[in-house]
């Protein structure tokens, strides 16, 4: 995943970012997920709180259709 990335959503926690991620894994689009700067420092320093769902530009679309009410 060199290409930039951009956001597709964001959602409220780390269980939730995993499952978004499937579910575009299952579509054939590859994602990852980080914590926002608005969790940041919410978790001591752990993971946790608000995830943004990052995929290249050019499965932001496909990607959108996937989540739908996420998105």
């Amino acid at each position: 995943m060199a290409d930039e990335l951009v956001r597709v959503t964001v959602v409220e926690n780390e269980p939730a970012a995993e499952i978004a991620s499937s579910a575009l894994r299952a579509d054939g689009i590859e994602s990852i997920y980080r914590q926002t700067n608005f969790a940041a420092g919410t978790m001591d320093g752990t993971r946790g709180g608000a995830q943004e769902i990052l995929v290249r530009p050019a499965d932001l679309e496909r990607a959108r259709e996937i989540l739908g009410g996420t998105a």
